[in-house]
């Protein structure tokens, strides 16, 4: 096997720099929680994972529309909302 000089020291430098950062949170979307708080968590980054209790429509209505404006994604699955940040795309490949 031949030598292919990798150096592990300056690799970090080659990494893209746009990866997201943040945590997956979860929670309960039943009106409880302001709007303001789930629009500021997805735009520090985070992908929401909540749980629906009770219509959907009405409970993400005072997020949905920022969360798209500034590049995010929301997606319905089962019986849960998933909620994603810009740069971070929900993938429904294999459903």
């Amino acid at each position: 096997m031949g030598d292919f000089n990798l150096n592990l020291q300056t690799a970090e430098e080659h990494l893209d720099e746009d990866d997201a950062e943040g945590d997956v949170v979860l929670g309960v979307l039943d009106g409880s929680t302001p709007p303001e708080k789930w629009v500021q968590s997805v735009a520090r980054g985070n992908v929401l994972f909540l749980a629906i209790e009770g219509d959907l429509n009405k409970l993400a209505s005072g997020f949905a529309r920022d969360v798209k404006d500034m590049g995010g994604q929301l997606m319905h699955f089962r019986k849960f909302l998933v909620v994603s940040p810009p740069g971070v795309d929900i993938n429904t490949d294999d459903l």
